[in-house]
């Protein structure tokens, strides 16, 4: 990989295994978004990324080279997937997801604000998860620019919704998640530090201590120990990669522990990597609900 800089942008030449709509539609994020001309435009601490790819060179417009180890680390530039998809590729099933979904890489995603957004998933569709944070951020976030017309915030700090009324986060169409969101702010305010340790602890350890927030159960916590804390060897269940082991893995009536546990024998150390391929296949091809032809 060939790194250059042309005014504010930071332009990689020769990258493999990276495909911006499978990184930013495979559902471990919510604050990317498609702009007309294909390109994604998203935040990342307090930094607004336009990122736009031509083959095997990846442009991301509105960043210095001051910034690039900010970009190494969350677009996950050092890891080798080319390495992984090798050790996930099991049977015929993984090698058609993994063609499928080749450019697939887990972001490195903030504790803070993966543990409140996948809150906000439970039970949710992707444009209404969207929405609440975009609402949040709007009215608790600190403003960061405009780009390309429109304005964005950094996601709302920890104390900032600690701090907010239950009837101004209701006011972001959070509904029933909302005092659920309040009552998180307010522990993490005090619990910091534990939380961002938790990439350290053991999976059981991590497992155990997320689900004992309120809001938090195991598909949720499963999600954040994998988008934020570093913990590749779970394997989430939602929906579409329950729908997908059913129909091509294990019996219909196997419950999600039981499909994680199959996965997570399967897949060991890797499961994480193996449940994205197989949910951005699963959800694109409709598995479970029709078949691909």
């Amino acid at each position: 990989m060939e790194v250059a800089e042309k005014g504010n942008k930071i332009i990689l030449n020769k990258v493999q295994d990276f495909n911006l709509t499978h990184i930013f539609e495979c559902g471990q994020c919510f604050r990317w978004n498609k702009e007309e001309d294909g390109s994604y435009t998203g935040v990342v601490e307090n930094k607004v990324i336009n990122v736009e790819q031509f083959g095997d060179t990846i442009v991301f417009n509105n960043i210095g080279s001051q910034n690039y180890s900010l970009l190494k680390s969350y677009f996950d530039l050092d890891n080798d997937y080319g390495k992984i998809k090798k050790a996930v590729n099991t049977d015929s099933i993984m090698n058609e997801a993994i063609e499928f979904g080749y450019g697939i890489r887990i972001l490195n995603q903030d504790e803070w604000e993966t543990m409140i957004s996948f809150m906000i998933s439970a039970n949710n569709r992707i444009p209404m998860i969207k929405r609440v944070i975009e609402n949040l951020s709007v009215k608790f976030g600190e403003f960061i620019c405009n780009y390309r017309g429109k304005d964005y915030y950094t996601f709302p700090s920890p104390k900032r919704l600690a701090e907010a009324s239950l009837d101004e986060i209701l006011e972001c169409k959070a509904g029933f998640r909302a005092p659920r969101i309040k009552k998180a702010a307010s522990r993490f305010l005090e619990e910091r530090d534990l939380v961002y340790s938790i990439k350290d602890m053991t999976y059981d350890e991590g497992l155990t201590y997320l689900k004992s927030y309120e809001g938090i159960g195991d598909k949720v916590a499963n999600c954040i120990l994998l988008f934020s804390m570093k913990h590749f060897d779970t394997f989430p269940v939602d929906v579409w990669v329950r729908r997908v082991m059913q129909e091509l893995y294990v019996d219909k009536n196997t419950k999600d522990k039981d499909i994680r546990k199959f996965a997570e024998n399967k897949f060991g150390k890797y499961s994480g990597y193996a449940q994205q391929y197989l949910f951005y296949y699963a959800r694109e091809n409709g598995i479970g609900v029709k078949r691909k032809k």
